[in-house]
This record gives C-alpha cells, sequence and structure tokens, in this order.
C-alpha cells in the first residue's frame, strides 16, 4: 500500500455510483478533508479478519475480495466489490471485529473515511441513513440466497451461477461476451464453494459443452442461454 494524490470528491465519478451520491455542501466536505487515499497492488490486503475497523473504506478504482478463511485454510469469498462500492460498513456499524478480510483483485484506487467523521455525517444525513440500510439489506438477502444455494443446489447448477453472477457483478468486454474479471480456478472454487480440483472440471465441462470459452483466466461466454439453463435460475 502507498499514498497517493488525495482524490477530490467533488469530482470523484465513483461517488455517484455509492452511497455518497447524494452528498454535498458541508458534509461532503467534511469526508473530501479528513479522508485518507491509497493505492494496493493486486494480491495486497485492505483489511484483515480479526482486527476492528478504523473507518469506512470505499473503492475509487479496481476489484476487492471478501473473503473469510475456513478451517480447513481454504478461503470462502463472500463477496466481489468494484468503483463505487464501499468496504467494512458492517463491522464499523455494529462495533464487532471484521468477519473477513479484503484483498485486492487487481491494483486499487482506495479511500479510507475515518470512522468519526463517517458518524457524523449519518447523524446529520438521513438520506445517507437511508442508503446503509437498503444496503444492507440487499447484503442480507444475497447471503441468504447464498446458504440455500450451498444447501441445496448441486455444485454444476452453483457454478453456472458464479459465472452468471460475475457477468452482472462487472460486465463484458467490447465483444459483449468476456468477462471483465481475471481470476484463478482457486478463487473461482472459493466463490462456488467447492474443491478446486472440482471447479476446473467443471469448466472444462463447460468448455466442452460449448457455454465458455477459457482464455488463460480470462472467462467467454458462447451460449448464455445453456448458461442460464444450467443455472437453473431465469432471466
Amino acid at each position: 500500500m502507498k499514498a497517493t494524490k488525495h482524490l477530490d470528491c467533488e469530482h470523484c465519478e465513483s461517488r455517484y455510483k455509492s452511497i455518497f451520491c447524494d452528498l454535498k455542501g458541508e458534509q461532503l466536505a467534511a469526508i473530501n478533508e479528513h479522508k485518507g487515499c491509497n493505492i494496493y497492488k493486486k494480491g495486497q490486503t485492505i483489511f484483515s479478519e480479526g482486527f476492528f475497523p478504523q473507518g469506512i473504506f470505499c473503492i475509487n478504482s479496481g476489484k476487492v475480495k471478501i473473503a473469510q478463511a475456513g478451517d480447513n485454510g481454504r478461503e470462502q469469498i463472500m463477496r466481489l466489490t468494484k468503483e463505487g462500492d464501499i468496504l467494512g460498513y458492517r463491522a464499523l456499524l455494529s462495533g464487532d471485529k471484521y468477519s473477513a478480510s479484503a484483498v485486492a483483485l487487481e491494483d486499487c484506487n482506495i479511500c479510507l473515511i475515518p470512522k468519526d467523521i463517517f458518524f457524523k455525517v449519518i447523524e446529520s444525513e438521513t438520506s445517507l441513513s437511508m442508503q446503509i440500510m437498503k444496503l444492507l439489506s440487499h447484503d442480507l438477502g444475497k447471503a441468504e440466497h447464498k446458504i440455500t444455494d450451498l444447501a441445496q443446489k448441486p455444485v454444476r447448477e452453483r457454478m453456472a451461477e458464479a459465472i452468471l453472477f460475475l457477468k452482472e457483478t462487472y460486465g463484458t468486454e467490447p465483444d459483449g461476451t468476456t468477462l471483465v474479471i481475471s481470476l484463478s480456478r482457486e478463487e473461482i472454487a472459493n466463490i462456488v464453494g467447492t474443491a478446486t480440483e472440482t471447479a476446473i472440471r467443471l469448466l472444462s465441462e463447460f468448455k466442452a459443452d460449448a457455454i465458455i470459452e477459457l482464455q488463460g483466466k480470462k472467462i467467454k461466454i458462447v451460449n448464455y442461454d445453456k448458461l442460464l439453463k444450467t443455472a437453473n435460475i431465469h432471466d
């Protein structure tokens, strides 16, 4: 991690994708004055499981995974994030330690808003409080869905759903089919909740079935309808 040039909130394009989109005036100025901006290289840890938060992180650019360490040493990826997303808010709001770690999937530019400033802004700006409530509700719904999938869905369906989730989260390159995210086979396995060997086998099966093409760490969806059917969900 290294400090970078201070990013001005007023002209930050990522702000309009975040919960801070409606902030202006004194509240926005307070955040802009007290935040710190840093560059995290691919693979660097932004915050670690088991530590107390000192503030809230806002992604200006880049992609980050939120992962939890399992008893067997294998991580479970709980969430994938992108520019405009905030990190560490649940632990900050509850006063608990981080229940997972945040690691950069690529070079990232991330700002840290100190917790005292963040809480002051929340107290004075009801719209921000509502945004956070919506975010927490959305995250709870996604967590419940993931638990149900892990308990009930076959791993093949979960793999197909994971690829669709990556497309929904990060989108595709100009060709409209190649996902704008590069993940290792282990990371894909940790999203699906299976062994790396199983993930490799399933990706090879999807390729053989002409559902996807594999270009190194890149995944290209060549038959979206078949992928949707394999995931056993409706578009």
